[in-house]
């Protein structure tokens, strides 16, 4: 267990990446009465798994992860879909700090951190799936929602719910933005795919950017079952597999290509006080990304001879103002930081209680050798970026 950093008075310890779990009956609960059926649940099949369902169809395997234990869950979910008889039920094995608000933020002094952003567990495996009906997509977003005014409130200042979000349906989304802001809720996960075949930079979407803004709320894009930056016809896993290996290996893309979009075609030159996070999506690749982005702008300027209209600084240089990157330990965030020529971008991050996740952050962080830190040493890695997309 790490003990608390030594740290100046007033300065917060903020977890960029951690994951709530939602308890069974939590949309059922929170949801608008007409979302009926539609509500997504926890569901007991006859060998005692758990299972996360819409309108009968499985979703994800309900599981209790622990950090370090990748390999378990996979032998876990072997022998479900094998169907062998099990006597763990989830319900008993669920520990408390993985769903109620309380006893997490007394998990996440424990892990060293004063305080912690907190993304749904469940809520990253439906969007996709549930894009096919929009009343279902946004109701179940709806109810997440609801519940995260309660983290928020039960947390007592340690905890940051990240609410779930769509652009489909601008109305919904004000009214949803006006509701978190009113509770506290300052971020919200947002598919960094096209919405309805348009991209994030059509002008019928600017009016979602205002709205961000004007709620103070960070859109923030986090791993997650969206839509996929490439053709299905590139997705050869078998159907039982949880998580496809293209995605694993580009997880990255989407965030990128959203971010490329937005700057390229001018929302963040229009909207310089929105604040966009990048979580879960590894860091590594920010500093050729912004290298490529730079470098792609200059040669298609020259050769089409006209540059993107209405930009007034240099591409990167609104990556650098308006966004910032989770970055696990052994991204070696300190060598990231020289690499993009000493800006401070990167948020510290646990992905507690996830299995690739960590319960020894801070020990991570000052045992990755030369380039160890430590919040005394990095506070823009290990609050104040975060605080930034928080909005003080």
């Amino acid at each position: 267990m790490a003990e608390p950093a030594e740290r100046d008075a007033g300065v917060a310890v903020i977890d960029s990446d951690q994951h709530l779990v939602e308890y069974r009956g939590l949309w059922e609960e929170h949801a608008d009465p007409d979302l009926g059926v539609d509500a997504l649940a926890f569901v007991d099949d006859s060998a005692g798994y758990t299972w996360l369902e819409w309108r009968s169809e499985r979703l994800g395997l309900a599981e209790v992860q622990v950090p370090g234990q990748t390999s378990e869950i996979g032998e876990h979910r072997r022998r479900a879909c094998r169907g062998e008889v099990t006597d763990l039920r989830y319900d008993e094995l669920l520990p408390p700090d993985h769903w109620h608000p309380a006893a997490r933020r007394d998990r996440v002094r424990e892990l060293g951190f004063d305080e912690a952003v907190v993304f749904p567990n469940y809520g990253l495996l439906w969007e996709r799936t549930l894009a096919r009906s929009l009343p279902a997509l946004l109701g179940n977003m709806r109810a997440w929602n609801r519940w995260c005014a309660s983290v928020s409130s039960d947390g007592d200042g340690a905890l940051h719910p990240v609410a779930h979000v769509s652009l489909r349906d601008l109305e919904w989304l004000r009214a949803e933005l006006r509701a978190l802001a009113r509770s506290g809720v300052r971020l919200a996960m947002v598919s960094p795919g096209p919405v309805d075949g348009r991209p994030l930079s059509h002008p019928d979407l600017d009016v979602a950017w205002s709205l961000f803004v004007d709620h103070g709320v960070a859109p923030v894009f986090h791993v997650a079952d969206q839509s996929r930056p490439f053709s299905d016809a590139w997705y050869t896993d078998a159907d039982d597999a949880f998580i496809p290996v293209i995605d694993a290996v580009f997880l990255h893309t989407g965030a990128a290509l959203a971010c490329t979009d937005l700057i390229v075609n001018g929302v963040l030159e229009r909207h310089p006080r929105l604040r966009v996070g990048i979580v879960e999506l590894s860091a590594v690749w920010v500093p050729m990304y912004l290298q490529m982005l730079d470098g792609g702008v200059d040669f298609t300027t020259k050769l089409n001879g006209f540059a993107p209209p209405g930009l007034s600084l240099r591409p990167s240089e609104y990556f650098r103002r308006q966004v910032r990157v989770s970055s696990f330990s052994y991204e070696l965030p300190e060598l990231l930081r020289s690499q993009l020529g000493g800006d401070d971008l990167l948020m510290a991050c646990s992905d507690y209680p996830h299995s690739e996740g960590t319960a020894t952050p801070i020990d991570d962080y000052s045992g990755t050798g030369k380039f160890a830190t430590t919040p005394d040493q990095a506070p823009g890695l290990f609050g104040a970026n975060a605080r930034f997309l928080l909005r003080p």
